[in-house]
């Protein structure tokens, strides 16, 4: 029997998570993201790894007692989470002087291309499946390609997250759709290894 290709799947959670929100598809924040990588493999091809990349909340505790709930969801069915850093940015009005606080993302394109390419290095993965949109990604993608002949990196874009500069370096894309996102949710309660049992969010608008 002919050995299966191996996918390592990388995860950029906030554009996953924001695509997601601009798509309007607020009911499917429970993603079982296990699952849905599973969905999207040929029959010849195995996940060895998936990688989840995020940042951790920090201004508002209902955001990030979600955010936890969620990513001890993810950790149930064996997903690795990187974080980056959740960072303050003081924003001041320019007509009235008021400053506002905003909050930004940080390090998660450096994250996953650190990972994409030590992965590659230590031969982990055939094909690397990147769920992201971001041009960042751009140059990991090309050294990859670069690099190691054999290899390649497949993208999966999240809903409303397609972009053409990532698509022209990738070895094949799709964009993610709602069915694919609502056919994939953990199931109302998560029961850790432990026994204790994680609740889906009732309020998860952040």
């Amino acid at each position: 029997m002919d050995k299966k290709e191996r996918i390592i799947v990388y995860i950029d959670g906030f554009n996953l998570y924001f695509g997601m929100k601009q798509a309007g598809f607020d009911n499917f924040k429970w993603l079982n993201i296990r699952a849905l990588s599973e969905s999207l493999l040929k029959p010849e091809q195995e996940i060895v790894g998936i990688k989840y990349f995020t940042s951790r909340v920090s201004n508002n505790p209902d955001k990030q007692k979600r955010q936890s709930t969620y990513i001890e969801a993810l950790g149930t069915v064996g997903i690795k989470i990187y974080y980056g850093h959740y960072q303050r940015e003081a924003i001041e009005c320019r007509r009235c002087n008021n400053v506002r606080a905003n909050y930004n993302e940080k390090m998660t394109d450096v994250n996953i291309a650190t990972q994409m390419l030590v992965d590659a290095f230590q031969d982990n993965y055939d094909m690397a499946m990147l769920l992201s949109g971001d041009s960042d990604l751009v140059p990991p993608i090309k050294a990859i390609h670069d690099i190691f002949k054999l290899k390649r990196v497949f993208v999966a874009f999240p809903p409303k997250r397609y972009n053409n500069s990532v698509a022209f370096v990738a070895k094949g894309s799709m964009i993610i759709g709602r069915k694919k996102l609502m056919d994939h949710q953990f199931p109302q309660e998560v029961i850790k290894p432990d026994g204790f049992v994680l609740v889906k969010p009732v309020n998860w608008n952040y």
